[in-house]
């Protein structure tokens, strides 16, 4: 399985950013008080456990404890906040995005192909 990097600050985003420059970024935004967010997270762990994981960095962040830094990520990717919500970031902006339902293992590995 992949180890995703967790995003706690300012300066992550900004490292995830510049990252997303060099190869793409998928990042995973998680509220651990919300039922379908977590529906959501069980989808992405078991992408993080497929041979397509590895084609990208992967990252992840806590939309309630770490709400600056979430809501920084939405605004720099050029996308609207959501929860759950994964992005797949590329040259600093978002090129895909999904929410609530619509991430799943299936759809993230095929994103990543």
């Amino acid at each position: 399985m992949v180890e995703p990097r967790q995003l706690w600050t300012m300066a992550d985003v900004e490292a995830v950013l510049a990252e997303s420059l060099r190869r793409p970024v998928l990042i995973f935004k998680h509220s651990t008080r919300c039922p379908i967010s977590a529906a959501a997270f069980r989808e992405w762990q078991a992408y993080l456990a497929s041979p397509e994981a590895r084609q990208v960095a992967n990252a992840w962040v806590r939309v309630i404890e770490e709400r600056p830094v979430s809501l920084a990520l939405a605004s720099r990717a050029g996308v609207a906040h959501q929860s759950p919500q994964a992005l797949l970031i590329s040259g600093g902006r978002a090129v895909w995005h999904a929410s609530h339902g619509a991430i799943t293992a299936r759809t993230l590995r095929a994103v990543v192909s």
